[in-house]
């Protein structure tokens, strides 16, 4: 299981190595869990039929584009607004794997509510935040399913004048009452913000620490928030990490919340006090 999971998260960040390979293969129309292959799901049209939802207004403005702009890696991710200066999105995002280490902060700009070249706001970020397993930054990246996340501390708040998302830890109950959406940028889709609300309820699997769900998703919606909706109500509940084949099925995994909950929580004390 965990072996499998390597070798799907693997095409997901080496695929954000290359902004050449993402035209090239969206140019050829490629297949499946879009561009990850044709035994693996339904195609690139689920992709396109995701609803496109309106980033300039709340909630959605809080969601953002993560870019990196340098001479090796011009790609992006999907990232959320948590509190005024802190985004969460996936780590393996923040890797370089071809030259084995990890993309400075300096390189790393988030873009909160873009849609087809404009955007609400945007912010440098000041450093981030990764698991304990990566807490050795001279180190190779650590395939750890339950540690595929990250906080991007930004120099600017934005959330206070864009908005946040609220997090929660949820309940068994939750699981099965509650609607759950996935909200990111697609590679195939780059430009704008879509919704995919296929997901189903969360099922934890073999890999502890990870959701499996069933959204459509590809490339570029990594590190995009995981929704639930409780009547009126949305809230962040974890973070997209990889695809994975699971018998006939293709599934999506997320981070729980509860997994990088204290961290964040850490963070948080931090912002009070200005430290």
């Amino acid at each position: 299981m965990l072996l499998r999971w390597i070798a799907l998260f693997c095409i997901f960040a080496l695929w954000a190595l290359s902004a050449q390979a993402e035209d090239a293969k969206a140019e050829a129309g490629s297949d499946a869990v879009c561009w990850v292959g044709k035994t693996l799901g339904a195609g690139c049209q689920d992709i396109r039929d995701r609803e496109i939802l309106d980033a300039a207004q709340a909630p959605w403005r809080a969601i953002g584009r993560v870019n990196f702009a340098s001479q090796q890696v011009k790609t992006h991710c999907t990232g959320a607004l948590v509190s005024d200066r802190i985004v969460l999105t996936a780590s393996h995002c923040l890797y370089n794997f071809a030259r084995k280490r990890w993309i400075p902060a300096s390189s790393i700009r988030f873009v909160a509510g873009f849609q087809r070249g404009s955007y609400v706001a945007v912010s440098s970020v000041d450093r981030y935040v990764l698991g304990p397993v990566h807490v050795q930054r001279d180190q190779p990246f650590r395939v750890v399913p339950s540690q595929d996340w990250a906080l991007l501390v930004l120099k600017d708040p934005l959330g206070a004048t864009v908005g946040t998302l609220p997090t929660r830890i949820i309940s068994s109950q939750e699981a099965h009452e509650s609607v759950f959406q996935m909200v990111g940028y697609s590679g195939l889709r780059k430009n704008v913000l879509s919704r995919s609300e296929s997901c189903g309820p969360p099922t934890s699997g073999q890999d502890a620490g990870a959701f499996y769900q069933t959204c459509t998703v590809m490339p570029g919606d990594s590190g995009a928030p995981i929704l639930m909706r409780t009547g009126a109500e949305l809230a962040l509940v974890g973070v997209l990490s990889a695809v994975q084949k699971k018998g006939s099925n293709v599934v999506s995994i997320s981070i729980p919340f509860a997994n990088f909950a204290a961290a964040l929580e850490h963070e948080l004390s931090l912002e009070e006090t200005g430290d």
